[in-house]
């Protein structure tokens, strides 16, 4: 039966886009902490805080400002972006480059499954 393993798949592919979406807070928490003394604390503490209320306010199932279409792809796109620019920034280039093809694999296949 092949249905089973696609709801499997669905699944797991929705566990991976929000592994992501807590990478890119990571990623800037990372960027800040790499770079050290006061100016890292504030980019790693007050980048995520910022890209944390970004994603409460349009990016969230339950966002104050739902965004579909085209906007959404923008969002989403700038939002996986920035977490593997951020990487990318840190050093950790292969990192960016995981995170980045990741990414772009589950969302399309997150639009593909209408997820």
């Amino acid at each position: 039966m092949i249905l089973p393993r696609v709801k499997t798949a669905k699944a797991v592919n929705l566990g991976v886009v929000f592994l992501l979406e807590l990478g890119v807070l990571g990623s800037v928490c990372y960027l800040g902490f790499a770079r050290g003394g006061t100016v890292g604390l504030l980019i790693g503490f007050l980048g995520a805080g910022a890209l944390g209320r970004l994603w409460g306010l349009f990016g969230s199932p339950r966002a104050r400002f739902k965004v579909r279409g085209a906007a959404r792809f923008a969002f989403e796109a700038l939002w996986f972006g920035a977490g593997a620019l951020a990487l990318y920034a840190a050093g950790a280039h292969a990192c960016a480059a995981v995170f980045a093809t990741v990414g772009v694999i589950s969302k399309a296949l997150a639009h593909a499954w209408d997820q």
